[in-house]
């Protein structure tokens, strides 16, 4: 009888019977060790060093962005989950970054042989071009699988993923920037193609900058690179001027975004729509593109802006560490913990506040912080077209906003209006938060 044979037979046995099980076919086969390599059948059991490494998923199900769920139900459809539940994928893959797009999900990960796996919506050959049968590309993949990028020299890592709408970008050691996916609006970097067919790619667009690129984030259908001295680079769609060049066009090439960061040393930006922020190492926030709901503090009757503008924020916040956005407001952390929200929406402070043109505080209290953990703060913001989060000093993540796939992990579809800490049964480091799901990086309790 075959390990692998044996240890589905196991399967359901105590941990206890089953390593029991193990040794004894060990023993009997004469092995020089007890250790035995499981099947990943069986990684739950695994005393490896990967299962110090924990992957929790939840939301729309249905798309297959979620992975593998047949764990959970061999038999009924899952159409979204509100509940974290963990992934047996990093049991047997140390991952090193993961990213949420719109209906599908990437993971970078260390490995001599794939350095990417995805899942999901696939229309656009976003998670690459995968064609079990030869001629008919999947649109839709329901498990991770790895994604073949043909990259230049063997030993290159991905340091990084980023995930737009329905493209992808890969930030390597070595080689610069990999995209994937549409490029309607030059968003990959690459010359615009009238009427190019998405669903066929099979080849990624690289591209280097002079100055080495150090961060990528897609924006809904634009991308933004941060380099090794603090400059930003865009390419893409420019329609509410969020690529920040001047111009509401769309720009195919990366290039140099100038403006009110010009001479900044940025170290962030982010955006999950068609509003962009930026961090400087002095803690100064910049922002451009869509402001229809105030999200950059400007003049109620200014609702694009093609150009990056300082945000008169730190008499009012203070030194800002942490920058996100979501679909119509903003969120910002100082660096004392406390977390301030602007723009439209749900934003964290009850049903009866929708909009607010100044940074409005979240009460610490709604963190954890309290007599008891007095010293609990926000760590990290995180946000979404719908919705936002937060990760405290403790490994707490909390979420409030729209809920209607149950992205929030809450355990319910309901909206919800204040933070609420959601069950994750581990310490949470790194949290991507997709159109519709999420995903979470975390490390065991010791």
């Amino acid at each position: 009888m075959s390990l692998k044979i044996l240890s589905k037979l196991c399967y359901s046995m105590k941990q206890s019977t089953f390593l029991s099980c193990i040794n004894q076919y060990a023993s009997q086969k004469n092995t020089k060790t007890k250790h035995v390599e499981l099947d990943p059948f069986l990684a739950p059991y695994s005393k490896s060093p990967n299962d110090q490494q924990r992957l929790y998923v939840w939301g729309m199900a249905e798309h297959g962005a979620l992975g593998d769920l047949k764990i959970r139900s061999r038999e009924k459809k899952i159409t979204f989950l509100y509940r974290p539940v963990r992934l047996r994928f990093a049991y047997s893959h140390k991952i090193t970054d993961v990213a949420c797009g719109y209906g599908f999900t990437v993971y970078a990960v260390e490995s001599k042989n794939y350095k990417l796996f995805g899942s999901g919506l696939n229309a656009d050959s976003q998670i690459g071009y995968h064609d079990p049968r030869r001629g008919h590309p999947l649109g839709i993949i329901l498990a991770n699988i790895p994604i073949q990028v043909k990259f230049k020299y063997s030993d290159t890592r991905i340091k990084a993923v980023a995930a737009g709408r329905a493209h992808t970008l890969l930030l390597t050691s070595t080689e610069g920037v990999y995209a994937l996916g549409n490029n309607s609006f030059g968003q990959c970097g690459r010359k615009i193609i009238d009427n190019e067919d998405y669903t066929k790619l099979r080849e990624a667009n690289n591209f280097v900058l002079n100055e080495g690129i150090s961060k990528v984030v897609c924006g809904q259908d634009h991308s933004l690179f941060v380099t090794k001295s603090g400059r930003v680079y865009a390419c893409g769609w420019g329609a509410d001027g969020q690529t920040g060049l001047g111009h509401y066009k769309n720009e195919s090439n990366p290039t140099l975004i100038e403006g009110d960061i010009k001479d900044e040393n940025i170290v962030k930006v982010s955006s999950s729509a068609d509003c962009c922020l930026a961090l400087n190492d002095k803690g100064e926030v910049f922002g451009w593109g869509n402001s229809e709901y105030g999200q950059l503090l400007l003049d109620q009757n200014i609702y694009q802006v093609n150009t990056p503008r300082a945000l008169s924020l730190n008499k009012t916040v203070g030194k800002v560490i942490d920058i996100a956005t979501s679909g119509s407001s903003c969120i910002v952390l100082n660096d004392e913990g406390t977390v301030f929200v602007w723009g439209f929406g749900i934003l964290g402070k009850g049903p009866e506040f929708k909009q607010t043109s100044t940074p409005s505080p979240i009460p610490p209290t709604l963190f954890g912080r309290n007599e008891f953990n007095p010293s609990t703060s926000v760590k990290s913001v995180y946000g979404s077209l719908f919705y936002m989060a937060a990760i405290t000093t403790e490994g707490n993540l909390y979420t409030w906003g729209k809920n209607k796939w149950g992205q929030l992990g809450l355990g319910h579809l309901k909206d919800q209006y204040f933070p609420l800490k959601v069950s994750v049964g581990a310490i949470v480091k790194h949290v991507s938060c997709g159109a519709d799901h999420m995903a979470a990086l975390c490390l065991p309790y010791q």
